[in-house]
């Protein structure tokens, strides 16, 4: 197992938000919709995308950009255009004024725009939640970054723009697994090519923490220690610990112990298991000590965790 594809694959979409935005010119849109993760593949035309206070950035045919974080951005022809719609929280759409565009812009089947024809096309994608694992994973990429489409070739968009079109049974099921492949393929090409990948893409270059990372992930619930997780990747105990903590950035047990917690919160909100159940099955033998410090890390207890994240 890749150690570090627990993180890369972590946001799992589960009837995330897709659709074709074909836009007749001119246009812009303001979105607020307070999204973790928004895609956006440039499918027809050009665009451009502002977030201050980043100065605007052109986006062409085939060009993907990813966008984290609940900061407002504009997508228009042209920079500075005033919008002529804003996406609010839950996708919902309106004027500027609060008028509702959701049914005077929808075009059949996953389609919204104000021209079925027009010149420039998106296809959008959002995450109503990337649960925290997938918050692990986000936090060491930029606030948005794009992928020239020059630079990278993906089938992808293209086979999410024709599924777009089907509604078989499974079909919104589909679609979920199609927008996480591209999130993967685009963090993985952005994690290869940039000149400052985050600590735990490096830590993949040293064989032994890439050994104990895979561990670690693949079995959260065994009963690790410092010395024991040494042992297992052939170094010494202060050998393993230095190098540890220099390709991921924090010292082994901190990094365990954060994982095991990041496990057991999207476990708290994705099934309906017991907390008794999820705290033994990520490496706690008593789950009064497991609510102890998911409390000391989240700030609130198991079961109230899992009722906000299900609110």
């Amino acid at each position: 197992m890749d150690p570090l594809a627990g993180l890369i694959d972590a946001p799992r979409a589960r009837g995330a938000f897709l659709l074709r935005v074909p836009m007749r010119r001119p246009w812009a849109m303001r979105v607020r919709d307070e999204a973790p993760l928004t895609v956006v593949a440039m499918a027809r035309g050009s665009s451009y995308f502002t977030r201050e206070p980043d100065p605007p950035v052109l986006l062409e045919r085939g060009d993907l950009l990813l966008v984290q974080g609940d900061a407002p951005y504009d997508v228009g022809d042209e920079p500075g255009r005033e919008p002529s719609a804003v996406i609010l929280p839950g996708n919902r759409s309106e004027t500027p004024t609060g008028v509702s565009l959701d049914l005077p812009l929808t075009h059949g089947l996953r389609t919204w725009g104000n021209d079925p024809d027009g010149e420039d096309c998106l296809l959008v994608g959002n995450y109503a939640s990337v649960g925290e694992v997938g918050t692990r994973m986000l936090a060491a990429l930029p606030s948005w970054l794009v992928i020239r489409g020059g630079d990278w070739e993906s089938p992808l968009v293209d086979v999410l723009l024709d599924q777009l079109d089907h509604d078989a049974p499974g079909q919104a099921s589909l679609l979920d697994r199609l927008l996480d492949a591209l999130v993967v393929a685009a963090v993985q090409h952005w994690a290869t090519t940039t000149d400052d990948p985050p600590p735990w893409m490096r830590a993949g270059d040293d064989a032994e923490v890439a050994r104990a990372l895979t561990l670690m992930h693949e079995q959260a619930a065994a009963p690790w220690t410092l010395d024991g997780l040494a042992r297992e990747v052939g170094l010494s105990r202060a050998g393993f610990a230095r190098r540890f903590t220099r390709a991921v950035g924090t010292s082994p047990m901190a990094y365990l112990s954060s994982w095991r917690l990041a496990l057991a919160a999207d476990l708290l909100v994705g099934t309906d298991d017991t907390v008794a159940a999820i705290s033994h099955a990520v490496g706690y033998t008593s789950p009064f000590t497991f609510s102890d410090a998911f409390q000391r890390s989240y700030g609130r207890r198991p079961v109230e965790h899992r009722r906000t994240g299900r609110d």
